[in-house]
């Protein structure tokens, strides 16, 4: 029986009233409403054109107070009020609608077919594999997959935003963060706040190769 299913008269299962989850401690994901759908893509389209709140209420003729609870998916705006907002934002007010049935973002990468992509660490020997990609969302995730050759020199000048997590696939490395340093092996994974220095400090077993998850907020809203 699953999840606490309960066997009625006649041989039929009666399924569980709440839906099955794992064990994340994530949010429940809640379905955008059309107000916040649009609000999302207004903002989003303001800030690629580098405008502020105050810059695109100014233009379309309505205040901040009203724009502010348009991006925040608060109010059903008129029309007119869209077309004047489409206008400074030079796109069809049709645009502002066509992300409310977007599907989700989905990024597949078969066996080999990561993105070789140029690092600091690259530098030194450190070849990075970019294996998905996500194109939207408050949060940035990047997971690579990182292989130090032979000819690979130790780096522990690494610092960024976020946290990043790294799963040891292959080889040995002394790994050190902030005032720390791990010994890591094939199965040893390491989760930390990017924003302290970190990086391999002793290579003990070369070649290796890690994966390497860097996740981080996007851009503020302004």
């Amino acid at each position: 029986m699953v999840n606490g299913g309960r066997r009625k008269a006649g041989g039929t299962v009666e399924e569980p009233a709440e839906d099955l989850t794992t064990g994340s401690g994530a949010p429940v994901v809640r379905e955008r409403t059309l107000e916040q759908a649009l609000g999302q893509h207004v903002r989003a389209i303001r800030h690629d054109l580098d405008l502020t709140v105050s810059d695109l209420a100014s233009a379309a003729g309505i205040s901040v107070g009203m724009l502010s609870k348009i991006e925040n998916g608060l109010i059903s705006p008129s029309l007119s009020t869209l077309q004047a907002i489409a206008g400074v934002l030079n796109v069809p007010i049709s645009t502002l609608f066509t992300t409310f049935e977007e599907k989700r973002d989905c990024s597949y990468v078969p066996a080999g077919g990561g993105v070789r992509i140029e690092r600091r660490g690259t530098k030194v020997g450190h070849l990075y594999e970019l294996l998905g990609h996500a194109v939207g969302g408050e949060v940035a995730v990047e997971p690579y997959l990182i292989t130090l050759s032979e000819e690979a020199v130790p780096y522990t000048g690494f610092r960024h935003a976020g946290v990043e997590f790294i799963h040891m696939l292959s080889g040995e490395v002394i790994y050190r963060h902030g005032e720390r340093t791990y010994h890591l092996r094939p199965g040893d994974s390491l989760l930390f706040d990017s924003a302290a220095t970190h990086g391999p400090e002793e290579l003990l077993v070369r070649p290796m190769s890690y994966l390497s998850i860097i996740i981080y907020p996007r851009e503020s809203e302004r």
